[in-house]
């Protein structure tokens, strides 16, 4: 059978030729027709968790397809019986958590294409007991991405206990975020969606969102607090700064739901301060269970929810891979089989446009040059891929690879953070779009940089560009 592995963190996956695999007891043999591509499939391949997946290994938690021989002692699933092979392959069953009906959180579970081999592959073996039937009136196309992108948004909504009208938030648009405007709305929530790309934002609109915020033009917790602020705000954008924003456009008993994982270990800043006296609740949700993903497939099957499709072969794997790095492509799905099948766009927010400028002067008080065009810096690819637009400043600010927000942050601490946000907008698309503002708010920048020791810019030029 054809399947893509990977063999070494952070090098292209390799299609190889493997035998089909035999079942064991408790086990299918599914014949895949289609798997997704999800971002931790990227984050797997790189090793970019913790806890890394065991070398060699297939990724792939997606799968759709049809069960072709039954293990001994199988008698819950039929031969010919199509089904999803979802990130939770197996739980022990009998913990407090599997019991209570939270197996996700189990300790011994085992996920599919990061702690067994999952369904990058023509063929993959599955427990009998956690693969999830595929009803009739859904097409394996839409089964795979709502397999993983709709039960983990669907269950982020219901950890929120969302109230009919209350104000919800989504947080990035893309393969997960496009699911969760609709589920939100399906729960009776009025839906703000948050991105930076007006395509995304469009389509939002067209699944129900009522209200849409662009942070590539405007201030999004200004924009928020215009709207009276949020109930539920879910944030699917893997980046801190994009956390620490959804916070801060809560209104008093908000809550905060983080399902997006950004890689590094990263932590938000949080106030404990407004934390308590708000009484915002912070809740972190993983993908849904085998009870939720069924409900997922009903509500499809009732023709509640659309999902966005791509189609990619299994060939093309690592193009893929660094289209959804470079381009900003959402998610797809493997052609597998012969068969074209579909799936779902993957990184849930764009990339920066382009900056105007060309120079910043660095903490040490030497200027440093950057050639942006193709935003070839190393810091800024990071940056970018973690925080947006914001992040790439950063990063050439802070002159190193990792950075992100915490320099800049002190900035915020300091009072300033409103204007400094303004500021890196109107210098991102040139002084001339905020209005002739642009020398009041870099002065303003100045004062909350000076605050913190970090130091003057030479010039307006400098700022904006030469």
């Amino acid at each position: 059978m054809k399947a893509a592995v990977v063999s070494a963190f952070s090098e292209a996956l390799e299609i190889v030729e493997r035998d089909v695999p035999a079942p064991a007891a408790g086990q299918v043999l599914v014949r895949l027709e289609t798997c997704g591509l999800c971002h931790t499939d990227i984050h797997a391949a790189r090793g970019d968790w913790p806890v890394r997946p065991t070398l060699p290994f297939i990724p792939g938690h997606e799968g759709v397809g049809i069960v072709e021989e039954l293990g001994a002692g199988v008698t819950s699933r039929r031969i010919g019986e199509r089904v999803a092979i979802a990130w939770l392959a197996s739980a022990c069953g009998s913990c407090r958590y599997c019991v209570d009906g939270r197996e996700t959180l189990c300790e011994q579970q085992q996920n599919s294409g990061y702690s067994i081999d999952g369904a990058f592959a023509e063929y993959a073996l599955a427990s009998a007991a956690y693969v999830v039937p595929v009803p009739d009136g859904i097409n394996s196309v839409d089964a795979a991405p709502l397999s993983c992108a709709g039960v983990t948004t669907y269950k982020a909504l219901k950890v929120a206990q969302v109230a009919p009208t209350e104000r919800i938030g989504i947080f990035g648009v893309g393969g997960l975020g496009h699911l969760a405007v609709q589920y939100a709305d399906i729960m009776g929530g009025s839906v703000v969606a948050i991105d930076i790309s007006d395509d995304k934002l469009d389509l939002a609109l067209e699944l129900g969102a009522e209200h849409v915020v662009n942070a590539s033009r405007t201030e999004p917790v200004a924009a928020l607090e215009a709207l009276g602020g949020l109930d539920v705000a879910v944030v699917l954008a893997a980046s801190p700064h994009v956390f620490e924003e959804a916070f801060a456009s809560l209104r008093r008993g908000g809550r905060l739901i983080c399902v997006a994982l950004p890689g590094d270990a990263a932590k938000m800043d949080i106030p404990i301060f407004e934390t308590v006296l708000k009484g915002i609740s912070i809740i972190g949700s993983i993908v849904g269970t085998r009870q939720d993903l069924t409900e997922v497939f009903a509500l499809h099957a009732a023709g509640r929810t659309r999902v966005v499709a791509e189609t990619r072969s299994i060939d093309d794997v690592n193009e893929a891979i660094a289209d959804v790095l470079s381009t900003g492509l959402l998610r797809t799905n493997w052609q597998i089989g012969g068969e074209i099948r579909d799936g779902v766009p993957l990184r849930d927010l764009a990339e920066p446009s382009t900056p105007k400028w060309t120079k910043a002067v660095r903490t040490d008080g030497g200027l440093e040059e950057h050639t942006l065009g193709g935003i070839v810096s190393r810091a800024a690819v990071v940056a970018s891929e973690s925080a947006g637009t914001l992040g790439v400043v950063d990063a050439w600010y802070a002159g190193i690879d990792r950075h992100y927000r915490s320099e800049l942050m002190h900035v915020k601490d300091a009072g300033k953070g409103r204007a400094l946000g303004a500021w890196v907008r109107a210098t991102m698309k040139g002084a001339e779009d905020v209005g002739g503002k642009g020398s009041a708010l870099v002065d303003a920048m100045r004062d909350g940089w000076d605050a913190v020791g970090l130091g003057k810019y030479a010039s307006d030029e400098q700022v904006h560009g030469g």
